[in-house]
């Protein structure tokens, strides 16, 4: 097959004469055209910024080393510090990347480390993972352990004394049930794995724990969770909690043993003190649930604090850890962490640098020594807590979208999951970008944001609920811009007068400078900065009641606006036509006005290239040809990670899919056009960048130098590309002549005819590489 596969690709490369002089060479990363190998090998994506951590899950140090520390991060891969919190860099580069539920170092070994992906908090941002990596020199090297289909990686637990057995709790898939869940076993190091705790493919393991004195015993909670596109749900029968004497061999169920709440529960988080095996506490989410401990290993219980401090947002957090030295000493995890003195009756609330407390790794041997995880990554403290190391170190941000204002050097706008929206300059005239170069603006951690273009310094930033801002730089005033003034909040979206995304889109009109846009259910405009709205459309959602409910499950609700659905969440202007308005709703509708929402068409893409409620991510309309534009799509809240990408040049009447060549996993959040070069395309998946020289026809990776990552935004500003990645901060591209200066020399046929032939071989590799597009 392989002698026949490569005399099919001579044959036809024989029949197509090209010639090819000494300044061009053929790129072996995309056979279909060539470049300037000058201008090429010179070109790589540059790290802007911010240096602000973003959220990180999971955080460990190493026994008698103090200053080595490692992180992993909800979207920008596995870090470490080897100067006690005073400088991070990213080790799994090169090898993994994108979101990380766990990283545990081996007791008994410390060049040994398990990593599993796929983050445990999972909030509606979240993003998955694909399995577990080892490492046997301290995080140099990496190799892929399996467990493919894990997605979400609660815990790891290494055997003290042998580094080759070690348990996994994973969550599974959020989005629907499979059975890749529950409590693993393995006592080869990862080469092979049992199943040793199942309850169902909708429950997986929310938490694991071994008794710090005895590794034959060990605790697990499983926890009945999943997510779709338009609510959360936690709890349910399935959730419950188990004991093992034997290593795992066989367990007990003890969810019903004296003194624990009634059914259904949520989450549960477990800890067992170090100074005292019978000494167990759990935290649990259910009706009458709280904080219980039980004095004889698990078999009988007392609730002693029902405190909604340290439970609030039971699914984000719910983590609890034993102090290592004081038997009565105990940290609950939450927005601000608790301490307790008196074996969990009471607690002092405290918080971290940053606050939304996620992990907490304390010294066996002495307990003044931590590391803490929060929304802000992770932080190292020597003094038991009263003082910790800064985030302001880490390039770990989540952004959502990207855009640029019109002085140069110019600013990038966005906003910072867990933070602050910010716009940091593009360059700067010192040796680096620091914090000198950016600053908070407008709107809140999930903002659209738009700068005025007649005044840079005056921006329109929103954030969840429909709340909207505007604030004037010069004079530090920020004002409310909101499209509608009332907002229950706690409530869930069905009582919303308009309901918002909570990534909900604003923009200004390119052929209107006074006009802004803001959308809702409907499409909003104003032309006073925002004193007073006017609805220029029809609901262009499908508004399906059984997608606009309270979320949260059976237990707690959950109404922050994460869940808000049924929204517009992509607008795009045609630059060539005054009065051409595309919007994009997140349950599945296009809809096109072509003289500025007067009159409103559905143009959604067929059933059959489009699923149902495929969320419109964004929309590009061309800057060369009328009727033309660009979508991005994912369905992958719904279990579906298949990339769509789409093209219209009747102005939605019909739809081409265009994906050929970006691989069938890699699920698809931006697309935009260059402003240069027509058919020019760059696309931005969740595992990395593609880019496309025939509008669409075909796609090559180009990811460069940029870290696995997920692109969750484009910008194409001048002659420069800008990603907004959700756990790598802000990267550009400072000069994409070498793309615009591409000649194809062979015909579109004979690269897809590879791309379709290549062998298996040649596409996947054993060390799980193959995810990274290079």
């Amino acid at each position: 097959m392989k002698n026949l596969y490569f005399l099919s690709i001579a044959a036809l490369l024989f029949c197509y004469p090209f010639q090819k002089t000494n300044a061009q060479r053929k790129n072996t990363k995309n056979n279909n055209v060539t470049y300037q190998e000058k201008l090429y090998d010179g070109m790589e994506w540059r790290l802007v910024g911010p240096f602000r951590g973003g959220r990180a899950g999971t955080v460990t140090g190493v026994n008698n080393n103090p200053n080595l520390y490692y992180m992993g991060t909800a979207g920008g891969g596995v870090w470490r510090t080897v100067d006690a919190g005073n400088s991070w860099e990213c080790i799994s580069d090169g090898y993994y990347g994108g979101s990380i539920g766990t990283v545990a170092v081996a007791e008994s070994d410390p060049n040994i480390i398990y990593v599993g992906e796929g983050e445990q908090t999972l909030r509606g941002n979240v993003s998955s993972g694909h399995g577990l990596w080892k490492s046997l020199d301290a995080g140099e090297t990496w190799k892929f352990i399996g467990l493919e289909g894990s997605e979400h990686i609660a815990r790891i637990r290494i055997h003290p004394k042998n580094p080759d057995v070690l348990y996994v709790a994973a969550i599974g898939n959020l989005w629907k049930p499979n059975e890749t869940r529950g409590v693993y076993r393995s006592v080869d190091g990862g080469d092979n794995w049992e199943k040793i705790l199942y309850v169902s493919d909708k429950a997986g393991a929310g938490d694991l724990i071994m008794d710090p004195n005895n590794p034959r015993i060990l605790y697990a909670a499983t926890w009945e969770m999943k997510r779709n596109g338009y609510r959360m749900d936690s709890g349910g029968p399935e959730s419950k909690m188990f004991k093992s004497t034997d290593g795992g061999d066989t367990w007990t169920d003890i969810s019903t043993h004296s003194g624990l709440p009634g059914f259904p529960w949520g989450i549960v988080g477990i800890t067992v003190s170090p100074m005292d095996s019978n000494r167990v506490w759990a935290l649990i989410e259910a009706e009458n649930g709280g904080l219980f401990r039980s004095d004889d290993a698990g078999k009988t219980w007392k609730k002693i604090n029902e405190n909604r401090a340290l439970r609030q947002r039971a699914w984000y957090y719910t983590r609890i850890y034993a102090d290592t030295q004081n038997v009565d000493k105990l940290y609950v995890m939450n927005v601000s962490y608790g301490v307790s003195t008196d074996g969990g009756n009471t607690f002092t609330l405290k918080n971290a640098p940053h606050g939304d407390h996620h992990d907490l790794w304390i010294d066996p041997n002495n307990n003044n020594r931590m590391a803490i995880a929060d929304d802000g990554g992770a932080q190292i403290s020597n003094d038991g807590g009263n003082n910790w190391t800064t985030y302001y170190n880490q390039p770990t941000a989540q952004f959502y979208r990207v855009t640029t204002d019109s002085i140069f050097p110019y600013r990038i706008y966005g906003a910072q999951q867990d933070n602050s929206a910010i716009r940091i300059s593009h360059r700067s005239s010192g040796s680096a970008i620091t914090e000198r170069d950016w600053e908070p603006t407008a709107g809140g951690e999930s903002a659209h944001l738009a700068p005025d273009p007649k005044n840079n310094d005056i921006v329109y930033g929103g954030t969840y609920k429909g709340y909207m801002n505007r604030k004037d730089h010069t004079t530090g005033q920020t004002k409310s811009t909101n499209v509608w003034p009332d907002n229950p909040a706690g409530s869930g979206a069905e009582v919303m007068k308009y309901r918002f995304n909570w990534n909900y889109p604003v923009m200004f009109s390119m052929h209107d400078s006074n006009k802004l846009y803001a959308g809702s259910n409907f499409l909003h405009a104003t032309t006073n900065g925002g004193q007073s709205w006017k609805t220029i459309s029809p609901d262009l959602t499908r508004g399906l009641p059984e997608t606009i409910k309270s979320s949260g499950g059976p237990i707690t609700q959950d109404n922050t606006g994460a869940e808000f659905y049924s929204n517009i969440f992509a607008i795009a202007e045609s630059a060539l036509e005054e009065g051409v308005i595309w919007t994009g709703s997140d349950d599945g509708l296009i809809h096109v006005t072509r003289d500025n929402g007067e009159n409103w068409e559905n143009v959604t893409p067929p059933a059959g290239i489009s699923p149902k409620l495929n969320m419109i991510n964004c929309i590009d309309a061309s800057p060369f040809k009328k009727g033309t534009a660009y979508v991005a799509a994912t369905a992958y809240k719904f279990g579906d990670y298949t990339p769509y990408l789409y093209k219209t040049e009747d102005y939605g009447k019909t739809w081409t899919l265009i994906t050929n060549g970006i691989k069938e996993d890699y699920y698809t959040r931006a697309i935009r056009s260059d402003k240069v070069r027509e058919g020019l395309l760059y696309a931005g998946t969740e595992w990395g960048m593609y880019i496309s020289f025939d509008d669409g026809k075909s796609w090559s990776p180009f990811q460069l130098n940029l870290p696995i990552t997920a692109i969750r935004d484009l910008h194409v500003r001048d002659n420069d590309l800008i990603a907004a990645t959700h756990g790598r901060s802000f990267w550009m591209i400072d000069d994409l002549t070498p793309c615009i200066n591409y000649q194809q020399k062979w015909p579109i046929a004979i690269f897809i005819f590879i791309n379709r032939t290549c062998p298996t071989e040649c596409i996947n590799r054993e060390d799980g590489k193959n995810r990274t597009p290079n």
